[in-house]
């Protein structure tokens, strides 16, 4: 009994002792990089650069927005959100002792929901949250003003997408390879401008597949928009197109070029119908080639870059300084 009742005892005192020498010595060299750490948060939680830091992101910051289904517009891409990294941007502007916002490092913040999350539908436009514009150029003749329209876009520096018919671009390699070495985005147009929601299934198919394989074989393209001649389609069409790993494109404005208006008329109309992520439809026409260059301009004035369907349906925000911008 009396062994059991010392055996306790000293038990009992390893288990203190062995407590007490778990207990943090105060001037371990933890102990002491521990305080300092705390000592440094605490100063720049208090730095006037870092409060005035913190009170610009608040304005700054900007939530991601998803991708919808809209009730009119149908598919519309999401956007990045946008967040002020105030860790870097602090260090930067605490090695000049003064905020700047010139030092301010951003980080982009993708959605989360994307366009390749939605059911099959079709694109009338980018999103109203980014001020870009993308020109839709269909090309299944036209050829005598192509040139001309090239030699303005490069002027201009913009480049777009050009919707390539299929018998045209077998017709007319030189032209199809002119506006892919200008820098243009390449789209699919249909083989012989049917009107799609008229056809088989087996129809629709084998002109948006029959165009992919001239384009690839031609100009080493391989297209993921596809616009169907005249804009009509049906669902079967939209649903094809996906299944082949390409999105059915619309427009938002149409310039109505195939009708011969008086050019500045036309750029008048469509100038005041375009908004933020409009897409803006036109073909190799007397019209649209006389008002390109007025078209560009006024778009240009009114703040939206111009830019191709893939630019324009992108998460990516615009408008941030490069130089302050991080990759998510």
């Amino acid at each position: 009994m009396m062994k059991k009742f010392i055996l306790q005892i000293c038990t009992f005192f390893i288990i203190i002792i062995l407590s007490i020498g778990s207990i943090q010595n105060p001037y371990t060299s933890n102990y002491i990089d521990d305080l300092k750490r705390e000592s440094i948060a605490v100063s720049t939680f208090n730095d006037p650069i870092f409060i005035e830091l913190e009170q610009f992101a608040q304005k700054q910051n900007q939530p991601p927005i998803n991708a919808v289904v809209d009730k009119v517009w149908k598919a519309v891409p999401g956007l990045n959100g946008l967040e002020v990294n105030i860790e870097a941007s602090y260090e930067r502007m605490r090695k000049d002792g003064q905020f700047s916002k010139k030092r301010v490092v951003y980080k982009q913040v993708p959605p989360e929901v994307h366009l390749s999350d939605l059911p099959p539908s079709p694109i009338y436009r980018g999103n109203s949250e980014k001020p870009m514009v993308s020109l839709l150029v269909n090309v299944a003749w036209g050829n005598e003003y192509l040139p001309s329209m090239l030699k303005i876009m490069q002027a201009y520096n913009v480049k777009t997408t050009f919707f390539l018919d299929g018998s045209w671009t077998k017709k007319n390699p030189t032209l199809a390879k002119m506006i892919v070495d200008e820098g243009h985005e390449i789209g699919n147009h249909g083989y012989s401008h049917p009107d799609m929601k008229k056809l088989s299934k087996g129809r629709i198919s084998e002109e948006i597949q029959k165009t992919n394989e001239v384009i690839k074989a031609t100009l080493d393209v391989s297209p993921v928009w596809f616009a169907p001649p005249s804009g009509s389609f049906r669902q079967d069409v939209v649903d094809i197109a996906k299944s082949m790993d390409m999105y059915t494109i619309l427009w938002t404005v149409d310039t109505v070029d195939w009708r011969d208006p008086e050019p500045m008329a036309m750029v008048g109309r469509v100038l005041q119908k375009v908004e933020p992520g409009a897409m803006i439809l036109m073909h190799p026409t007397a019209s649209s080639t006389g008002g390109l260059e007025q078209l560009i301009i006024g778009l240009k004035e009114k703040g939206y870059q111009i830019s191709t369907v893939t630019n324009l349906l992108s998460e990516e925000r615009i408008g941030v300084p490069s130089e302050t911008l991080e990759s998510y």
